[in-house]
């Protein structure tokens, strides 16, 4: 089956009619964020549901969305006669990670044929088992990272092992030992209470701990440069994750007494800030980041973004830096942003307009876009 060419793609959008383009969207992680960006800007909706979890959005949220197609389950949007009606409605659809996962790199490439506002092609570099993947990308770019060990024996300072959790393709599980034998005593445990199995430690990754505190930045990077820039910073978030949230706020000596799987399953948000001092060292990283996203994915990364990772000391240079271990190459997912960035506010005064969140940024350029007939520009 052949790949979906961009010129393909460009040609279904030129047909589109401009002045009634729908955001389309998966019914799951900013979906909420996706609705109320593009309503509060003046644009129509279209939101994918899968049966049983459509009630958030097409009851309690009703207000948010135009058109709403409920699936017996997600991936059956790549049918084409699913995927038909978001192309009656003229939708440029937003990617999220549910719709990777559900969906399948593959049939996103070479089946969907509803122009994707982003690059369709760097969603599989998320993958840590792809070629070209984030890592990958990170080294390419020059951008520091925690040392990554190739085989658990290797293991000789605190170390955390990302491993998909059983039964669950959304979620991993984390643990962190500091030597092989705390590795394998860890790793029996947690397959015996049935949280991961071979399979997963497989494909985990096993990397050195950054000791600093975790800073997930986000940006946008535009399509129409000439007219936006290159990207804007957003703001900054950090995950809470259960049941190590809970588990970390007790005294050291309660948490001595607890003998249960610990589980870093993403449950919220919290948005955080950073020093002035520091924030050029993101705005760099960011940079770094495109240059090689452009070279090896293009046209370029169109769209939200983050670059998550931690600030520890580095031992040379004995000031902060920015340490970076996980790529999201779509939106993050970071709903937090909106109201307790600072950065919102300087966006709305660049604009001239209300920006209140990350994804009127995007919404922002897709009207542009349109206005100025220009949507292939932005689409992939």
């Amino acid at each position: 089956m052949p790949l979906i060419t961009r010129d393909q793609i460009q040609s279904i959008v030129s047909d589109y009619k401009a002045n009634n383009i729908h955001i389309g969207i998966f019914g799951s992680h900013s979906a909420e964020e996706a609705g109320m960006a593009a309503k509060s800007m003046g644009l129509p909706t279209f939101i994918v549901c899968q049966a049983g979890r459509e009630k958030l959005y097409l009851d309690y949220n009703k207000h948010l969305y135009d058109h709403a197609l409920v699936l017996n389950k997600f991936s059956d949007l790549m049918l084409e006669e699913n995927y038909s009606k978001l192309l009656e409605k003229n939708v440029i659809f937003i990617p999220n990670r549910s719709f990777s996962v559900y969906c399948g790199y593959d049939k996103i490439e070479n089946n969907f044929k509803v122009p994707i506002y982003g690059n369709r092609h760097i969603l599989r570099a998320e993958e840590r088992t792809a070629p070209r993947n984030q890592y990958w990308l990170l080294q390419e770019a020059g951008i520091r990272m925690p040392k990554q060990f190739k085989k658990a024996e290797e293991i000789d300072r605190l170390a955390i092992v990302k491993v998909q959790q059983k039964g669950n393709p959304l979620e991993r599980a984390f643990f962190y030992p500091s030597s092989y034998e705390d590795y394998k005593l860890q790793t029996e445990q947690l397959i015996k209470q049935g949280i991961i199995d071979e399979a997963g430690l497989k494909k985990a990754v096993i990397e050195e701990f950054a000791l600093g505190p975790r800073f997930n930045a986000n940006f946008q990077a535009y399509a129409m440069d000439d007219i936006f820039g290159r990207f804007d910073f957003v703001g900054l978030d950090d995950r809470i994750q259960t049941d190590i949230g809970g588990i970390l706020n007790l005294p050291a000596r309660e948490q001595l007494k607890i003998n249960v799987p610990l589980r870093n399953e993403e449950i919220g948000h919290k948005g955080i800030t950073i020093r002035e001092s520091k924030k050029q060292m993101l705005y760099e990283a960011a940079e770094k980041f495109l240059d090689v996203v452009q070279k090896e994915y293009p046209p370029k990364m169109i769209g939200l973004f983050a670059l998550q990772g931690a600030i520890p000391y580095n031992p040379q240079t004995k000031d902060p830096d920015f340490v970076v271990f996980d790529v999201s190459p779509r939106i993050p997912g970071c709903p937090c942003v909106g109201p307790t960035s600072p950065e919102m506010r300087r966006l709305s005064l660049k604009y001239g307009r209300d920006i209140s969140a990350p994804l009127d940024l995007s919404i922002l350029e897709i009207i542009k876009a349109a206005e100025e007939k220009r949507l292939g520009d932005i689409v992939t």
